[in-house]
């Protein structure tokens, strides 16, 4: 005799338990059959119009529903947070944990037996992993896809990265306003997240390889009727993933982190991937440190030629092949035994791929970028616990670099006075931005991408080596060493650095040192004071209280792990 579904405990319920449950469902128009112990699936959206990039999520769930329904399902839609990157404020950052605890809790309290996950904006996608993993009920990931390509006086831009260059543009006198209001236009012409190689298609093409989504779900554009029939695919599917009750934890394997650790480096992927694949793999209790994203990725070149480190945007990235055709070209480098949602491994998937645009996915022998290009952790007296640096997107000339540091103590400082044409800085100034990380800021926002002072661009260098305990936009570029741990805000020695030390990055040799004694980095140490929490109340307080370090993946203290699912004793 079968196992009865986790939904039975409420639709299949005698007396008042399973009356409640079943007539209050009835006033949406559901007749009795939905209740005869086929399985309920939850798809589980963040669409709002607070969040554009996620603002077509409802025709992507009516697809869903259409596959649910085909397969012998009975699919319910649900809201999680929407956690909207361009709009929100001080920063989505600060709210992820917040969507993975609420999506966690709806799940776990409702009668669902498995999960269609959309997501899309750059949050809501580890977010919605996070919440899953800890429930552990068989879940399918589909991501919103990315926008058409931008157009813009007969080029292709990018978005995010054409912000970067417009505000540098605009900072240089090289532009003005009237023209970043005509270059907004170009560069969003549908639905869709970034269509650059930013957070969001970054983390599109993580969770495909991480196997936790349908192969070429990542790269199908917003519009793209593909993509809405890869949507009903997936309602089909989760349906079949119940009946064999295939969960995250068969999927999220240590192999699986692995193959996504190269995948992130072979297509030029967003640092902000270190933090989010962290969080997830602990709540999966899958051993990961940011050590694992320089070590694994040692071998794996950059292969894809897109923005912010290349040419291309990601709806050339999808007619090239897409992630398959990126994986397939990785060789032995990707474990091809590893299991995915749709019952196949990793292997059997990626077999038939194929590349039909060389310019945009190169091959391994000759590739965009060479071995060792990806992300890069360096550790030294400035960042004992790691900081992380995306090569492919730095300028080569300051990968090994000596110079003398001007400290800022948040980024509001930096922007006050970035346009002086006084500002003493020159192009081997070092800028340090601290207390942007998960508690200084608090949330550790992507502002660490600060753009190059004017008096330096105006000198002919559009480069300039920048540090922060915060984080950068996937879209953005430059010389960034980023993720800088332990924090300023938690004591870290990015806190002890002073206006006119010398400090010295060396990327090829990962070393990021403060050039000062023991001594009187013991003296300035011991002249810190710790500070009391700033927040009176709600999130905030909770958050600063809790949240780990970006080695840590930035998570809740308490929220590592699984919480396991929950199923109702005698219909109560």
């Amino acid at each position: 005799m079968s196992t009865p579904r986790r939904s039975a405990s409420w639709f299949g319920a005698y007396g008042r338990a399973g009356m409640t449950a079943r007539s209050w469902v009835k006033n949406q128009g559901y007749s009795d059959e939905v209740f005869d112990g086929r399985p309920v699936i939850g798809i589980g959206t963040t669409w709002s119009e607070l969040a554009p990039c996620n603002a077509h999520q409802q025709r992507i769930a009516e697809s869903v529903k259409r596959g649910v329904w085909q397969a012998g399902g009975f699919p319910l839609e649900f809201p999680n947070m929407a956690l909207g990157e361009t709009l929100m404020r001080p920063t989505t950052m600060l709210y992820r944990n917040l969507l993975a605890m609420q999506a966690e809790e709806t799940i776990r309290a409702n009668p669902l037996d498995g999960l269609v996950l959309l997501s899309g904006c750059d949050k809501t996608t580890p977010g919605l992993l996070m919440a899953a993993s800890s429930v552990d009920l068989p879940a399918v990931m589909l991501t919103g896809g990315p926008m058409l390509n931008g157009k813009y006086r007969g080029t292709d831009i990018g978005s995010g990265t054409a912000v970067w260059q417009a505000e540098a543009d605009l900072v240089a006198g090289k532009i003005d306003q009237e023209e970043c209001y005509f270059i907004e236009g170009c560069m969003s012409r549908s639905n869709g997240h970034c269509m650059t190689m930013g957070t969001a298609s970054t983390m599109a093409c993580i969770v495909e390889a991480l196997g936790m989504q349908l192969p070429y779900a990542a790269s199908w554009p917003a519009v793209d009727a593909r993509r809405y029939a890869t949507a009903q695919q997936t309602g089909q599917r989760i349906v079949e993933m119940v009946a064999e009750d295939l969960k995250p934890s068969d999927v999220l394997t240590r192999e699986a982190f692995r193959n996504a650790i190269r995948a992130n480096a072979a297509i030029g992927g967003s640092t902000n991937a270190v933090v989010h694949l962290i969080a997830i793999a602990k709540r999966v209790g899958v051993e990961l440190t940011v050590d694992d994203f320089d070590l694994d990725t040692r071998e794996v070149p950059t292969l894809v030629n897109l923005q912010p480190s290349g040419k291309f945007l990601m709806e050339d990235f999808c007619y090239a092949g897409g992630l398959p055709a990126v994986l397939k070209e990785l060789g032995d480098l990707v474990d091809r035994e590893a299991i995915t949602v749709n019952g196949k491994t990793m292997g059997e998937n990626i077999a038939d791929a194929e590349v039909h645009n060389r310019e945009v996915i190169t091959s391994f022998d000759e590739p965009f970028q060479a071995v060792g290009t990806g992300t890069a952790v360096l550790r030294g007296s400035l960042a004992p616990g790691g900081a992380v640096i995306k090569q492919s997107a730095a300028s080569p000339r300051l990968l090994v670099h000596r110079g003398t540091a001007r400290v800022f103590e948040d980024v509001d400082e930096y922007y006050a006075v970035c346009s002086d044409d006084d500002l003493d800085v020159d192009e081997n100034t070092v800028l340090v931005v601290r207390n942007a990380g998960p508690k200084g800021y608090p949330g550790m926002p992507e502002v660490a991408n600060v753009p190059v002072p004017k008096k330096v661009q105006d000198a002919g260098f559009d480069d300039i080596v920048r540090i922060s305990d915060g984080r950068m936009s996937g879209t953005a570029y430059g010389t960034v060493i980023l993720h800088v741990t332990p924090e300023a805000a938690a004591g870290g020695p990015l806190a002890f650095v002073r206006t006119g030390d010398t400090i010295s990055i060396d990327v090829p040799n990962r070393t990021l040192d403060l050039e000062i004694s023991e001594e009187e980095f013991e003296r300035r140490r011991a002249e810190w004071k710790d500070p009391d929490n700033p927040y009176e109340r709600g999130w905030q307080r909770l958050y600063y209280d809790h949240v780990l370090q970006a080695s840590d993946g930035a998570d809740l203290d308490f929220l590592v792990g699984k919480s396991g699912r929950y199923v109702p004793r005698d219909g109560h």
